[in-house]
């Protein structure tokens, strides 16, 4: 194990010449020493960029949960792989140890075994942050199941549309779960949304919140009696290196989400080498994500790659506000975390708080700060840096996305010197480059593009579900032969790579290529300021005016808001310059954001052209009532 770990520059710099002069000597070395193969692959890659046909370590034959599970048992079988966290404080943490882990993944898979499941089954799963969740996952691994993850909180409709789409055979869910001093009702949710999905034969409910649920009579079934008479023996499913891991979906530019297809070899090689060398992990460091195994950050940073790495991973229920703004100084000072990955949305709102929240827990455990999501801004950056991390611990701020299966581009700690706002260089095996309009490379610094990557790296998705034809139209049409993640970024003068938004996020005002996330950062730094979202709106003299959502940190006094306003312009031309004024500016209590945190710029850009016209499914917004309120609220 970690044959792959970098530990200095020097190595960095001769990893990734390697990875770029010999890619296929590259990771087949890291996969060949690393990882237990049922056989060896013919060819480590097969490279059609330009139809999309991708294939790692071909012909390969494995099992990821021989790799997450079994082999570490003789060494780490008593080692805690998961710690559970409860949303309630009071309910005690649970150390699941691997021998434990391994145990009820195998009862789990035997259970989808004896409930009609085979090889190639697609098994929904609509849990909350609970330890059935990634059992689940690990035992779909185990049979050759293909998992889909649906965040648990999403609306029916947007359950039923996942489920159809892949065809699911069985869904598992539970009758509820906590959030907060909330609960939800999962098992009315699963049940509205299969009244659409024909497809279901089998539903498995856990139990979590105790609540009177209904129970399909020949469909539905309790799911701890089953694990209890289950079998503790289970033979792993033989996999082809790429035989389909998982689904995932994410949301479409345009409407219907895409089911975004991650296979087993790939996904795993690359999940363990970025996990730790992103997080420089060491063997009994206790590791936090904080995301959803809902999303592909949950999927790849709390499951596959820690558990690939016999790592010790944080699994918590709850959320940052409950029972008070302490709750993740409190988790880590319990459990001694070593290295926090988090969102700038969850950091934006912890630094509202009262810095006492910070300053009566001891944080001295921490040792590397992750950030994931989106690009965070400086103000945020040096918060985390200064205040968490006391200037001692890396913040290593990640770009990659939902296609990628994992880190793109990223500091490595104790050797890439960070930089605020900059996710600085590319991991070895990932080739950047930044695409102007007229589709030339872009060789100046500082100049902005298209970011796009030139050659396959192993964690790539391969396809969307049932529709290749949109793959190849979403990914792979912009810039031939290269792959296009929709993000614009430029580069500065030693190599560093700056994130600054999707590149419908750029916004030409009077010929003048605005990105949003730098006036954003502007507007972020002035003191009153908690959050902004910048959309562009038809303007008859510019083409574009610049429309901003802000919410302020004030909740005492109500300042002047004129003056609040021009105050917050003069704040932009004095950061950015006058071109990147805002033409509107509307004070807002909240901003419309997914579950994940990621703001729906798609809907205030409607609602700054004054179209309140087909916002679409809203249910499955953290804050779906904002909505109505900011289109009230609307500057004409």
């Amino acid at each position: 194990m970690n044959y792959y770990k970098i530990k200095n520059l020097e190595q960095y710099i001769k990893a990734y010449k390697k990875s770029v002069n010999d890619p296929e000597e590259f990771w087949g070395d890291i996969a060949d020493k690393n990882f237990i193969w049922y056989q060896k692959w013919d060819k480590v890659l097969h490279n059609d960029m330009l139809n999309g046909d991708i294939k790692w370590f071909v012909n390969g034959k494995l099992n990821m949960t021989r790799n997450c599970l079994d082999r570490h048992l003789n060494k780490r079988g008593d080692k805690t792989a998961i710690i559970f966290e409860p949303n309630d404080p009071n309910e005690e943490a649970q150390h699941i140890t691997y021998k434990e882990l391994h145990k009820n993944v195998c009862k789990m898979a035997n259970v989808l075994r004896d409930n009609g499941i085979k090889k190639g089954d697609r098994v929904c799963i609509y849990l909350p942050m609970i330890p059935e969740l990634p059992i689940a996952l690990l035992a779909c691994a185990r049979v050759g199941a293909i998992h889909s993850v649906v965040f648990a909180g999403f609306s029916a409709n947007s359950l039923s549309s996942r489920i159809q789409d892949s065809d699911c055979k069985m869904l598992i869910t539970s009758d509820g779960g906590y959030r907060g001093n909330k609960t939800i009702d999962l098992k009315g949710i699963a049940d509205d949304a299969l009244k659409s999905c024909p497809s279901i034969e089998t539903v498995l409910v856990a139990k979590r919140i105790d609540s009177e649920i209904h129970m399909e009579e020949g469909r539905d079934k309790w799911l701890q009696p089953l694990m209890d008479d289950a079998a503790e023996d289970n033979v792993s499913e033989i996999m082809d290196a790429e035989d389909p891991l998982f689904i995932l979906y994410t949301s479409g530019s345009t409407g219907k989400p895409k089911g975004m297809v991650h296979t087993t070899a790939g996904y795993m090689v690359f999940t363990a080498y970025t996990f730790t060398n992103v997080f420089n992990y060491k063997e009994d460091d206790i590791y936090w994500c904080t995301a959803d195994i809902g999303w592909i950050t949950g999927h790849s940073y709390i499951v596959y790659g820690p558990l690939l790495n016999g790592a010790t991973t944080v699994l918590f229920e709850g959320i940052p506000s409950y029972p008070d703004f302490g709750r993740f100084w409190d988790v880590i000072d319990k459990h001694k975390v070593t290295q926090l990955y988090t969102a700038p949305t969850a950091i934006r709102a912890l630094a509202k708080e009262n810095l006492s929240y910070v300053e009566s827990h001891d944080l001295s455990s921490l040792r590397v700060l992750g950030s994931v999501g989106e690009p965070i801004n400086e103000e945020a950056w040096h918060w985390y840096n200064n205040n968490i991390g006391k200037q001692k611990c890396p913040v290593v701020d990640t770009w990659w996305q939902t296609e990628n299966g994992g880190i793109m581009i990223s500091p490595l700690p104790f050797i890439t010197p960070t930089k605020p706002t900059y996710a600085t260089l590319p991991l070895p095996g990932i080739q950047p480059v930044l695409m102007n309009s007229k589709r030339n490379e872009i060789e100046n610094h500082h100049e902005e593009g298209s970011l796009c990557i030139k050659f396959p790296w192993p964690g790539m998705a391969r396809t969307i579900w049932g529709n290749h034809e949109r793959y190849m139209e979403t990914y792979f049409s912009a810039f031939r032969g290269k792959y296009f993640s929709g993000d614009g970024a430029l580069k500065d003068e030693v190599g560093y790579y700056r994130i600054i938004g999707r590149i419908d996020d750029v916004i030409i005002v009077s010929g003048h290529n605005l990105g949003t996330a730098p006036i954003e950062n502007a507007i972020n730094e002035h003191p009153a300021v908690a959050e902004s979202a910048i959309v562009g709106y038809p303007h008859d003299i510019k083409g574009n005016g610049l429309y901003g959502y802000i919410t302020l940190k004030e909740t005492g006094e109500v300042r002047d808001r004129d003056n609040l306003r021009r105050e917050i312009n003069e704040h932009i031309a004095n950061h950015i310059g006058p071109i990147a004024k805002l033409d509107k500016i509307q004070f807002v209590d909240a901003l419309p954001k997914t579950r994940s945190g990621k703001i729906m710029r798609r809907i205030l850009r409607k609602i700054a052209a004054g179209d309140f016209d087909s916002f679409g499914d809203i249910s499955t917004l953290l804050n779906p009532e904002s909505v109505d309120e900011i289109k009230n609220g609307r500057i004409a």
